[in-house]
Parts: structure tokens; C-alpha cells; sequence
């Protein structure tokens, strides 16, 4: 990687960028939403173990800016732009993912947030569907985790973390039939979350805001998706079923890419799975009851509905 820090100081992001030698061990693969990466040494820490069959890809960056004149995805090749006005180009062929960035970015940056919809689009290809949503394991039953910007997911995620509970991802949920495919790590916490929870280290502002990093521990490779929990604001803490005539347009609205599902019932299968909306007031008071109410649907080890 480029514009790697020299040693000596002791923050998470120079300490990542350092590498400490966690893959070392070239007989385990090791990637992210079942990708198998190479070049991401100094990122270590953030990347799981994933299938020796998955598809693998070398990931590096350059500082530039967007040399494509338009956005496009095809069977071959991508390109995404960036907000930063950059660009993540993808080539299948090559089996190579690279950020071409107007400025400097370390090996973990691009693990977490840039890698997620390289990985989108990498599983696009292989016939599977993405959410923006993060996702928890409770005795291998797995729930997304939908918010928007500010909805709480990333705290809530975190609080339970932080109570000994698996974090499968954060920011990007990618589906391999029933499999929940793991993510980075980390999950990225604000300013407030991050002085509420006393934990997570400042890494700066890295995509379009500055972020305290909590540090993931393992997670399973054996969780199976048994429904969606999408965040609301409210009066009081509750989770109310969705139907599934509102199951359908919510999954839709978050899909990781803004492109048709990759068959005519992916969509549909996503969303034969339960969902509740779980509402909560807006502060941490609530936190810990909503988060318990979490764990109660997972644990129920819920079944469709309609």
C-alpha cells in the first residue's frame, strides 16, 4: 500500500497500517463478505477467515481521481464513483479491485467503509443480493439490522458487542442463500456513541466523516439469516411484525446497488423472511431494553409470517 506511516506510534489506525504478522499463515484465506483479499496485510486485524473456494481478489490503491466518464457495472468490469471523487474500479477478469482516491488512504480505510460495495458488486456476480443493513447472531439465528443514516444501528450493534453478542457486519449484509456472509471487524461509532460507551479509538475522518473504531472479536461462519429488524424512532420500545406487502418495498429501498436484483425472486426470498420495525425514544436510556428486545426476536428462532 501506498503511503504506509513509519513505526513508532501507537494509535489503531498506525498500528493496522504497521501490520502485526495475523497473516502470516498463508494457508488460511482470509477476506470479507466471502471474499478472499490479498494486499490488505497491514489490515489484518479486521479480516475474517472465509472459504478457500471463495473468489480471490488483490486490492490496491493509487491517489487519483475518477478517470471514468459514468458509473456502470457489467459482467467484466465495474466502476463505482466515490464522494471524495475517486473512484472503486472492479475487473473480474483480472480478479483486482482498485481505489483510485484523490488522497491518501491506509489499508484498513479500505477495508472499512470502502470495501463494501466492491464486495457487492464482486457477489453480484455471483449471484448474490446485498443490503445496507448490519446483522448479529444469537446461537446461529442471524437478524439484519436496517437503520438510516442516524437510525441508531451502528450503536445499537455496538452495545450489543460490546454485551458479548456476535456482530456478523456492519454496514453492508450480503447473502449467500440462507448464509449471512461476515464483514470487517469493526464498526465505525460517532462522536457521541463513542464518549457513551467509552470505547472505540479516533481514526480521523476517513470516507465523509470521522469515526472512533470498536474493534470486532471472531464471529461464526455458521449463522443462518432468519429475519430483518428495521430501526425506528418512537414513543416507546416495541417491535411491531411487518407484512409483507411492507417486507418487500423496505428491503428493496436498502439494496447495497441501484441496480435490478440479480434474479427475478431474489428479492422475494429476502423478504419471505419475518421483519419487525423496533422503535425506541431517542436516547441511550432506551438503548438497553430496545437492545434486549433484539436478542428475544433472535432468540425465538422466528419463522415466516405473513
Amino acid at each position: 500500500m501506498e503511503n504506509t506511516p513509519e513505526s513508532g506510534s501507537g494509535t489503531l489506525a498506525e498500528r493496522l497500517d504497521r501490520g502485526n504478522g495475523l497473516l502470516s499463515d498463508a494457508n488460511i484465506p482470509r477476506g470479507a463478505y466471502g471474499v478472499r483479499l490479498t494486499g490488505l496485510d497491514a489490515a489484518a486485524q479486521l479480516l475474517v477467515e472465509v472459504s478457500r473456494d471463495a473468489p480471490k481478489y488483490a486490492v490496491a490503491a493509487e491517489i487519483g481521481h475518477a478517470e471514468t466518464p459514468a458509473e456502470f457495472v457489467e459482467e467484466e468490469r465495474a466502476a463505482l464513483r466515490l464522494r471524495s471523487g475517486g473512484e472503486i474500479v472492479i475487473d473480474r477478469h483480472a480478479r483486482s479491485v482498485l481505489y483510485r482516491v484523490p488522497h491518501a488512504v491506509r489499508a484498513d480505510e479500505l477495508v472499512h467503509p470502502y470495501l463494501a460495495p466492491a464486495a457487492a458488486v464482486i457477489n453480484r456476480w455471483m449471484g448474490r443480493e446485498s443490503v445496507h443493513a448490519g446483522a448479529f447472531a444469537v446461537n446461529g439465528n442471524a437478524l439484519g439490522v436496517v437503520g438510516t443514516r442516524e437510525a441508531g444501528k451502528s450503536s445499537t450493534l455496538a452495545w450489543l458487542a460490546r454485551n458479548g453478542v456476535d456482530v456478523l457486519c456492519d454496514d453492508m449484509l450480503i447473502v449467500d442463500g440462507e448464509k449471512p456472509l461476515a464483514g470487517p471487524r469493526s464498526i465505525d461509532l460517532r462522536e457521541d456513541a463513542a464518549k457513551r460507551f467509552d470505547a472505540g479509538e479516533p481514526i480521523g475522518m476517513t470516507g465523509a466523516r470521522e469515526r472512533w473504531r470498536l474493534q470486532l472479536g471472531p464471529t461464526t461462519s455458521h449463522a443462518t439469516l432468519k429475519g430483518w429488524v428495521f430501526l425506528a424512532w418512537g414513543d416507546d420500545i416495541g417491535a411491531r411484525p411487518l407484512k409483507a406487502s411492507e417486507r418487500i418495498p423496505r428491503i428493496a429501498a436498502e439494496r447495497g446497488l441501484r441496480l435490478p436484483p440479480v434474479r427475478e425472486d431474489a428479492l422475494l426470498e429476502l423478504a419471505t423472511l419475518p421483519a419487525w420495525e423496533l422503535s425506541r425514544p431517542r436516547d441511550w436510556a432506551s438503548l438497553p431494553q430496545a437492545a434486549d428486545l433484539l436478542l428475544e426476536l433472535a432468540s425465538a428462532t422466528p419463522t415466516a409470517a405473513g
